[in-house]
């Protein structure tokens, strides 16, 4: 592996109660290197959950139980920071009111100084959509308009927007994000002719959950994005939730991705600090 890999490398971490405090992560992975700190998002485990949650490596079933609430932990994180971005990985757009999920994000982004991403994600649990009197089968379609809608008030003095879910007369919505005309935004998903048309409609990027098969899907994208009349080159694949091995960054890298989110398992600091420590060594230090 090279001294220093041409890409960014951040990290996700699935932050609850019981875990390192944020303020403290934040503060590590700032002072360390890193580019980005991802947290995700439930508002809740439905106990009568038919499908359980997909537990990959470094993730546990009481994770999902006890996620902090993603955008009050960015809130605390921007404080303690400076350069780091703060990201959702991911926000369940279509469960949430877009005039109030755009209001809270708009005053991160200003109080953060331009820093937030929203990874956004159309979600699996059918249980926790209907929680919110979410139409699941409608999840995709719900989520396009209340992004738009979003993205209307966040660059329009007089918002407004139209759609079959969604409809917001004039307003006006203030502040603002620093970011114009939208925060930036990736969909995390796997590889498909639904999602790559997501992202190609009102996305900049793919967050690609692990990161397998980019080498046969990142082609699929880049034609579903020239077939929108978009150039596949201002469109991000983020990599995302990765357990990072050298070989496996340098096929990434090869593969022209410029920015990575590495997991970090949940857990107190002394088993947290030592595996962000470890992930050091992708940033080409010793």
């Amino acid at each position: 592996m090279a001294d220093t890999l041409p890409m960014d490398i951040g990290i996700t971490a699935f932050l609850t109660d019981r875990a390192m405090p944020v303020v403290e992560l934040a503060r590590a992975a700032e002072d360390r290197g890193f580019h980005s700190l991802y947290v995700p998002e439930h508002t809740h485990l439905p106990v009568r959950a038919d499908t359980p949650p997909a537990l990959v490596e470094g993730v546990h079933l009481d994770d999902y139980r006890r996620s902090l609430d993603p955008f009050v932990t960015l809130a605390a994180a921007a404080a303690v920071t400076s350069r780091i971005l703060l990201g959702t990985g991911v926000t369940l757009v279509a469960q949430h009111d877009p005039i109030v999920l755009a209001k809270q994000l708009a005053t991160l982004d200003l109080l953060a100084g331009g820093r937030v991403v929203l990874g956004m994600g159309f979600g699996w649990n059918r249980e926790e959509a209907a929680d919110h009197g979410l139409d699941f089968a409608q999840r995709r379609e719900i989520a396009r308009e209340k992004l738009l809608c979003m993205a209307a008030l966040w660059s329009e003095d007089q918002a407004e927007f139209h759609g079959n879910h969604v409809t917001l007369l004039p307003t006006w919505s203030y502040p603002k994000p620093l970011q114009q005309p939208r925060i930036r935004t990736l969909i995390g998903g796997g590889a498909g002719p639904k999602l790559f048309a997501a992202i190609a409609d009102y996305a900049d990027g793919w967050l690609p959950v692990g990161g397998a098969g980019l080498a046969e899907a990142i082609p699929l994208l880049h034609r579903a994005l020239e077939a929108a009349g978009r150039d596949p080159a201002t469109v991000a694949v983020v990599p995302f939730g990765t357990i990072p091995t050298a070989e496996k960054l340098d096929h990434y890298a090869g593969l022209g991705v410029t920015e990575i989110v590495l997991r970090v398992p949940s857990g107190p600091a002394d088993e947290m600090l030592p595996v962000l420590d470890g992930y050091t060594r992708f940033l080409g230090r010793a």
